[in-house]
């Protein structure tokens, strides 16, 4: 599970980044309220993100729509939390919208689309709270991946979310138009 700390006082954003720059191999977060979040990420995550992240990465360079993120990536949502979904996609006009400064730094909006990937140290009900907060925030499509249970659950605004369990392949239209995404190299 992931470690959740509430300090003295709210973590500030250079305060996030400095932590980041100095724990490797570490995902930092901050809650809303101003709570750190401290995930480690082990071989099997940090593969399986990846992996996620590559196809999402090979979808975009065809089809040059947007700008896709890795697990490194924080950004800062307008609630106040600094969030790294493991993969995200931002699509081109508002990223292109940002300053410089504001890409340098954690970019100050919400991915367009999000991807979490289950780790050994993650629960899945503090996963989907933060599929919740994705999507209050202001994402379009949420796409939460088990690996332990082989499933996933795809999250849209003003829906429940849908279930998946036993499938090879998942299109993910129409947010990411002709993005399918290849589920058996995530188990």
């Amino acid at each position: 599970m992931a470690l959740s700390l509430d300090l003295l006082r709210p973590i500030g954003e250079r305060e996030l980044w400095l932590l980041s720059e100095r724990n490797p191999g570490y995902q930092f977060e901050r809650s809303p309220e101003g709570r750190l979040w401290v995930s480690p990420t082990g071989g099997q995550s940090g593969r399986r993100s990846l992996q996620l992240a590559y196809q999402l990465a090979r979808w975009n360079e065809e089809r040059g729509l947007g700008v896709v993120f890795d697990a490194s990536t924080g950004f800062k949502l307008p609630g106040g939390a600094i969030l790294s979904p493991d993969a995200s996609w931002v699509e081109k006009k508002r990223w292109e919208a940002l300053s410089e400064e504001e890409k340098e730094g954690f970019p100050p909006l919400v991915p367009d689309v999000v991807f979490e990937v289950r780790s050994s140290s993650q629960g899945i009900e503090e996963l989907r709270a933060k599929m919740a907060l994705y999507l209050k925030e202001g994402a379009r499509l949420g796409v939460l991946v088990d690996p332990y249970t082989r499933t996933v659950e795809v999250y849209r605004p003003g829906k429940e979310p849908e279930r998946f369990e036993g499938v090879d392949t998942l299109s993910l239209e129409p947010e990411l138009p002709g993005f399918a995404l290849q589920l058996a190299p995530l188990w």
